[in-house]
């Protein structure tokens, strides 16, 4: 086995194990190659995984980096169109950090887009990374997109992202990194939190 295909079915069974522990159901995202992309039927290896750990497609979600998606080849999108067949959730990581047309990303099956961190440590003093981050909202908002702000540390960040409508949010100013153990915890908790809630808390 391959270390990419180990690095997904590691993270399937973990998710599985999550599951089975009655943590709440999150998607778990997985950074994927040029070489993964180009195999032959990797869109198969990924269902044998979902299914060998009896997982719907949407708890995975695979990321390529905005240099992969820039590839433009036939191979690339027809895997990138398989793996959303399956209902695999798709995002491009680092964005805004390539040299590529935009047009890319009309004709990619993508879910996300991933801010780059080099812009989100600028936006408590840098008026030119405050303007390409609400520029890539933007365009994500205006394909149907879901963004997702990498490397987030402070409270002035965090505002300002969502004060323009970023959706989605990591960081150490959330959680430093924790080991699988710690997030299932944090996942049983959090569903039961979910489950126990009858009404909203009054101040």
């Amino acid at each position: 086995m391959d270390i990419g295909t180990w690095v997904l079915n590691a993270a399937a069974q973990q998710q599985a194990l999550w599951r089975d522990q009655g943590a709440m159901q999150v998607p778990v995202a997985v950074n994927l190659s040029v070489v993964q992309l180009y195999r032959d039927d990797f869109s198969g290896t990924v269902e044998a995984i979902l299914r060998d750990n009896g997982l719907p497609p949407e708890a995975l979600e695979l990321e390529i980096t905005e240099s992969v998606a820039m590839e433009h080849s036939a191979h690339t999108m027809a895997t990138l169109g398989q793996l959303q067949a399956l209902g695999v959730r798709l995002a491009i990581d680092d964005f805004g950090t390539g040299y590529s047309s935009l047009s890319y990303l009309k004709r990619f099956p993508m879910y996300k887009l991933k801010i780059d961190k080099s812009f989100v440590d600028g936006l408590a003093h840098s008026a030119e990374d405050q303007a390409i981050v609400m520029a890539i909202i933007g365009i994500a908002k205006g394909l149907g997109f879901i963004t997702v702000a990498e490397g987030v540390e402070t409270r002035e960040q965090w505002e300002f992202l969502r004060t323009h409508g970023c959706d989605e949010y990591q960081g150490y100013y959330f959680s430093k990194p924790a080991s699988a153990d710690d997030i299932g915890t944090l996942l049983q908790g959090s569903h039961e939190g979910s489950a126990n809630k009858s009404r909203p808390a009054r101040e």
